[in-house]
């Protein structure tokens, strides 16, 4: 298994999982991210096994923190040690660098709680740590989770305000910071 910048036909396979994976209130648009991996801001990336496309991870870099704004496994793979292992290899790849993101919060009234506590357990197990950061993306209540290094709101927003895009960044809010 391998993680690697995507091709230009594995980022059409990219973009197909993207649009499966993510609700649409989630997604920005695919073409911006490509533009921004492209100046270096984001970065594309393939997780590939044998030939076949296995799922996608893209990430935002700015300074030193790296924040994985979207990762999936494709449908196909999932159950299969896929996404253990790619989490695994990215801690690696960015292990110079504070390693972020972001999930929805755990909420007892939410449609798909068992799926965001399955997804939160996931990444725990994965060595990622809570930071106690809430925030609001878009209207949706999130969580922070880093690498175990240490990140304030303020160096995370500033991934959405360089890296991403400053007028998204107006839709990133900090909700609440849980004492550790």
């Amino acid at each position: 298994m391998e993680i690697r910048q995507a091709n230009r036909r594995e980022r059409k396979l990219m973009k197909k999982l993207y649009l499966r994976a993510f609700p649409k209130a989630e997604r920005k648009p695919f073409s911006a991210m490509c533009r921004m991996a492209a100046k270096g801001m984001m970065e594309m990336l393939v997780i590939a096994d044998q030939g076949y496309l296995v799922g996608l991870a893209i990430t935002a870099r700015y300074k030193d923190l790296v924040l994985l704004d979207y990762f999936a496994v494709s449908e196909v793979f999932r159950g299969q040690n896929y996404g253990s292992r790619a989490l695994e290899m990215l801690k690696k790849r960015y292990e110079d660098k504070r390693f972020l993101l972001e999930i929805e919060t755990p909420d007892e009234k939410a449609s798909n709680q068992i799926q965001r506590v399955h997804r939160k357990n996931f990444y725990l197990r994965g060595g990622m740590q809570e930071t106690g950061i809430r925030i609001s993306l878009c209207g949706v209540p999130m969580e922070l989770m880093s690498d175990g290094k240490d990140v304030s709101f303020e160096e995370y927003h500033d991934i959405y305000k360089y890296a991403v895009n400053p007028v998204f960044a107006r839709k990133v809010v900090l909700i609440g910071k849980d004492v550790k």
